[in-house]
């Protein structure tokens, strides 16, 4: 007998460490069946479990049970990535506390040492993994470090450099001066900072008393500009282009170019370019090749290029002494408070520099064309399909892909360089020794690039590297390309797209068939999380508070296509009752001597109401099924909750109390053995969701059964199950009562009130229905009696519609008609206020351009909510007013 109360976390281990030592988990390589494979976006080895990490390893969580259940050769590729950058700072604050650095270690001993680190500390995202009740084949765990990734990450830099695909060039790139080292844009946290707008005079060469004013909120950089750009057609600053301004301070003469890229809207319309130090600015001086002048060192210092005073000042202080200067000179026309974004590093937490450098980098824009046409052509889709946009959008104008960073853990680059700066780029150093030798006609020392990869590289071959490659393995050929990737749209770029174009260039194909894209956890205001904030909520606590199949199922009802999950507390807590009500079911049905009886055909059951259960779980399956192939969670969860809280708990179980307390044995025996397998059906549906509790009881259900329920098959199609005779008649029931409680509760009749009621108009079939089920239909709808009358006119009756019939239910004497119209008229007045007020915002063109569109669909769903309320609630004021 299950206990009276579930206890998540003594169940949760037990299960878990069953599956895992039973092999559950594993792909079978060897199999017959249909493979379906996902890539688990690999996390950081050095992370921890959060919100967001929740949330789609769920969903990932829930879709391989799903189609391991439906027969599938089911494969989560597990893995870890060594998060370069995350990692070392680990380490290095370790020796920090020491006192000591990477640098007194040396690289090869500080390597071993974060090795040793990963070995002790590095499985801790792994074992929170598993307390989500993630199933992936652990056995096939990779690490984007292993020996057999790493061989791949170097072939693939060998064969794109000799493919001309990698270069080194000198570029800018997000430069952390205080890491020392080039970083990604993901990398790259935009803050909000108070500062000014400077206003510069810039005097023109040759004319008298005549200056073009430039804006700037970094003053330092005005000693590397090397022109100063106009838009073509502002007339304004025509007669000027081709002319040159002597820049202050410096007195570098500098070209006035016409450029595009200036706006005339904005400040004085003319623009400084400062091509070593902005982006934009690059791309400006390119066209007008206008030389670059690179300022800064690697500690964000002012460098030999800039005038003698500046030299060896700090960024800031030079900002501060080149105001000073210009003011000075009489050259500042004005300073204006400005609020803009600065670009900070988020491991650093330092201002990031665009900075000019020599570095490795991908030609992105050639392997992108392919992947772009991938999507054009549907091999891969986005769900929702709308990301294919951002997609085409970062893919379209995608940049050059700069691949190195300055740090030591990660994957050190495959390239050597000659005493006469020849570079050699092999898979070994054996083979650079050799391609150096043919080169120089004779052995010569050669020294590593001391540069490593951006970690964004060896993941961008996680799909095809995880399964082999470059060997020919039976995996790679059975699960590539994978089936679905399941990620947030904030890697798009940075990962899925990467992954689209080393998948295409070395596989021949794309990596995965579908992108499913899901939004952020949010907390329940629908504010992202953050530490600052105090809002963030730790899974962790949830699962050990509420159970993991409470937080699991919460994720899920919430996960709606294109909008935000906002989570609460109360929410899991919700979804905890939910595992509760499932939970006295079962006891319930056990209590009642029901158990699943071995031979049961549930298309052989002759009682209407055991026919209708089992037409109602196949439509639960068919219809959770679906849901969960077309990637909509959200819907899947709803179904499945009203299936088991409604019809199986609420209707089904209150129907079958009769027939468990009857006489009739046959009955009982049948009724037994639907209950027991309409239980299993929704054990079955129930588990991708909650795999915990669902197994717990169908262990309990019936011990010693031959199979656990993580193994077992999904449940039949609804359409061998159907029984429309048997649905079309208890729906009625169900209905007849329902719409008799909401009167009541609308009308506030005291629960204990024993109402008389009169069928009019019913046609032969329902009248017998109601023969049928009278007993049931006075004791759930709270009726002293029903009667049927067509000729019936009870004074103070109010009137419901069930199909072609009517129901009278008179209620005088049982409310006070004045006291719930005024109660009805007040309610009324407050929904249409707040509902006013929204609509209000909806006719305001303002609001619905600029808000944030979830913000506006979620304001039209409550406005359309309070409609609903209104409808509900003249209804009864309308049916009080008869009385």
């Amino acid at each position: 007998m299950l206990d009276k109360t579930y206890h998540p976390q003594e169940v949760e281990p037990r299960h878990y460490d069953s599956w895992e030592k039973a092999g559950v988990f594993a792909a079978d390589t060897g199999s017959g069946k249909t493979p379906y494979t996902i890539m688990m976006p690999p996390p950081n080895v050095t992370g921890s479990l959060h919100m967001g990490h929740a949330l789609t390893f769920t969903l990932q969580d829930i879709l391989i049970r799903y189609w391991r259940m439906r027969g599938k050769d089911a494969l989560w590729q597990p893995g870890t990535d060594h998060a370069g950058i995350a990692t070392q700072m680990v380490v290095e604050r370790q020796l920090e506390a020491l006192g000591q650095s990477r640098h007194d270690l040396g690289r090869d001993r500080f390597i071993d040492r974060v090795w040793e680190w990963k070995a002790e500390s590095g499985g801790t995202i792994t074992r929170q993994l598993r307390r989500l009740g993630a199933s992936p084949d652990w056995a096939k765990e990779r690490f984007t470090m292993d020996e057999g990734l790493s061989a791949a990450v170097r072939k693939v830099f060998v064969e794109l450099y000799h493919q001309g695909l990698i270069y080194r060039d000198k570029r800018l790139v997000n430069w952390d001066p205080k890491l020392h080292t080039a970083i990604s844009d993901l990398e790259v946290e935009s803050r909000e900072v108070k500062g000014n707008m400077w206003h510069f005079k810039y005097p023109v060469e040759g004319l008298e008393n005549t200056n073009i004013i430039v804006a700037t909120t970094r003053p330092e950089t005005m000693l590397g500009d090397t022109a100063v750009a106009v838009h073509p057609e502002d007339e304004r600053y025509t007669h000027l282009v081709g002319k040159f301004v002597i820049l202050p301070l410096v007195g570098r003469r500098i070209p006035i170019v016409a450029d595009s890229y200036s706006d005339p809207t904005k400040g004085t319309g003319a623009v400084k370019i400062t091509p070593a130090h902005d982006f934009n600015d690059f791309e400006v001086g390119k066209r007008h090749q206008t030389g670059m002048v690179n300022i800064l060192d690697a500690d964000a210092r002012l460098n030999d290029q800039v005038p003698e005073p500046y030299r060896g000042l700090d960024r800031f202080e030079a900002r501060k002494r080149v105001v000073a200067d210009l003011e000075a000179l009489g050259l500042v026309d004005r300073i204006l408070p400005h609020v803009h974004m600065v670009p900070y590093g988020d491991r650093s937490g330092v201002v990031i520099e665009p900075w000019l450098t020599d570095q490795w980098f991908v030609d992105a824009p050639t392997l992108a064309r392919p992947a772009v046409e991938a999507v054009e052509t549907g091999k891969t889709v986005f769900v929702p399909k709308h990301w294919e946009n951002t997609y085409f959008e970062w893919m379209r104008n995608i940049q050059p892909w700069c691949v190195s960073r300055q740090i030591w853990w990660g994957h050190q680059i495959p390239a050597w360089y000659g005493p006469d700066g020849q570079v050699f780029v092999a898979e070994t150093e054996d083979e650079a020794q050799a391609a150096a030798a043919r080169h120089c006609g004779t052995a010569v020392p050669l020294k590593r690039d001391e540069d490593v990869l951006d970690t964004w590289f060896s993941s961008a071959l996680w799909p095809f590297s995880t399964l082999g490659w470059p060997v020919k393995t039976p995996e790679l050929a059975r699960y590539y390309p994978t089936d679905v990737l399941v990620t947030g749209f904030d890697i798009i770029f940075f990962w899925v797209a990467r992954m689209m174009m080393m998948g295409i260039h070395f596989m021949k194909d794309v990596p995965f068939r579908t992108v499913y894209i899901h939004a952020l956890v949010r907390d329940e205001k629908g504010q992202k999380m953050s530490k600052s904030k105090g809002n963030i909520i730790d899974p962790l606590d949830l699962i050990e508070k509420f159970g993991c199949d409470a937080l699991r199922f919460t994720l899920a009802a919430l996960a709606a296509q294109g909008r935000d999950v906002k989570l609460s507390e109360s929410r899991v807590e919700g979804y905890r009752n939910f595992a509760t009500k499932l939970w006295n079911a079962a006891r319930f049905a056990q209590m009642n001597g029901c158990a699943p009886a071995n031979g049961f055909d549930p298309k052989t059951v002759k009682l209407t109401l055991n026919r209708w259960i089992v037409a109602k779980t196949g439509e639960a399956g068919q219809i959770v099924g679906d849901a969960l192939a077309a990637y909509r969670f959200d819907e899947a969860a709803r179904a499945i909750y009203a299936f088991v809280w409604g019809t199986y708990c609420d209707w089904y179980l209150e129907f079958a109390k009769p027939v468990f307390l009857g006489t009739d044995e046959a009955a009982k025996a049948e009724a037994r053995a639907t209950t027991a397998w309409a239980l299993d059906q929704i054990l079955h549906i129930l588990h991708p969701f909650m795999p915990f509790v669902t197994e717990e009881i169908w262990e309990q259900m019936a011990p010693g059964r031959a199979h656990r329920l993580i193994s077992a098959t999904w449940p039949q199609a609804a359409a061998e199950l159907a029984a429309p005779t048997a649905v079309a008649e208890m729906d009625w029931v169900v209905r007849l009562i329902s719409d008799i409680r909401a009167v009541r509760s609308e009308m506030n009749v005291p629960p204990a009130a024993k109402l008389a009621a009169f069928l009019k108009g019913a046609n032969e079939g329902n009248r017998a229905r109601l023969e049928t089920h009278r007993a049931l239909i006075l004791t759930l709808a709270r009726l002293d009696s029903i009667m049927v009358d067509d000729q019936a006119m009870p004074k103070g009756a109010v009137q419901v519609v069930i199909d072609e019939a009517t129901v009278l239910l008179p209620l005088a004497g049982h409310i006070d008609v004045a006291k719930e119209k005024a109660r009805l008229d007040k309610e009324i007045a407050k929904v249409e206020g707040e509902r006013a007020k929204l609509e209000k915002k909806l006719a305001n063109p303002a609001f619905v351009e600029k808000a944030d569109p979830e913000v506006v669909a979620e304001v039209r769903q409550t406005a359309g909510e309070f409609k609903a309320t209104l409808e509900k609630l003249r209804e009864a004021l309308r049916r009080i007013s008869h009385l």
